[in-house]
């Protein structure tokens, strides 16, 4: 399974910010869409950063409430890794357990196409595990119902 069998399943969108927007701006972002992170693009739509909640909680604790008052610029992890939508979806698995990332931005081209959570990851496992197992209870059942007829 491949990063993009999961984004045509997923979904290709993805929120941005800019890299001059507020944290608080950002925040209240992450806040209307339900999500953990924002992928910071440069006025070309290229990736420069992504603003997760753990970039919030770091600078609270660093700075408190002026933290609010940054551009994500200074609060971002910068040039994050990245995925490619061929990229094998168990490397990326690995990857991101491995490196603590819950968030990872695809990019095809040098452009944005969509971010892979955590969650993404594992309900996609999940799915083709489910549908591993119910193929091979078939199998059996299937095999047992050959057996009893020969019986």
């Amino acid at each position: 399974m491949t990063v993009r069998n999961v984004l045509s399943t997923k979904g290709f969108g993805v929120v941005t910010v800019h890299p001059d927007t507020s944290v608080l701006d950002a925040v209240r972002t992450l806040a209307e869409h339900n999500i953990g992170a924002v992928v910071v693009v440069d006025e070309r739509e290229h990736v420069v950063g992504i603003f997760t909640e753990r970039d919030l909680v770091r600078q609270c604790a660093a700075r408190g409430a002026e933290a609010l008052q940054l551009p994500v610029r200074e609060a971002m992890t910068p040039d994050p890794v990245t995925a490619l939508p061929q990229d094998d979806l168990r490397i990326i698995a690995h990857l991101m357990v491995e490196r603590h990332f819950r968030h990872i931005p695809v990019v095809e081209d040098d452009h944005l196409i969509g971010i892979l959570s955590i969650r993404d990851v594992l309900q996609a496992q999940r799915d083709q595990y489910l549908g591993e197992l119910d193929t091979l209870q078939r199998r059996l059942m299937e095999r047992f119902e050959w057996r009893r007829r020969d019986s």
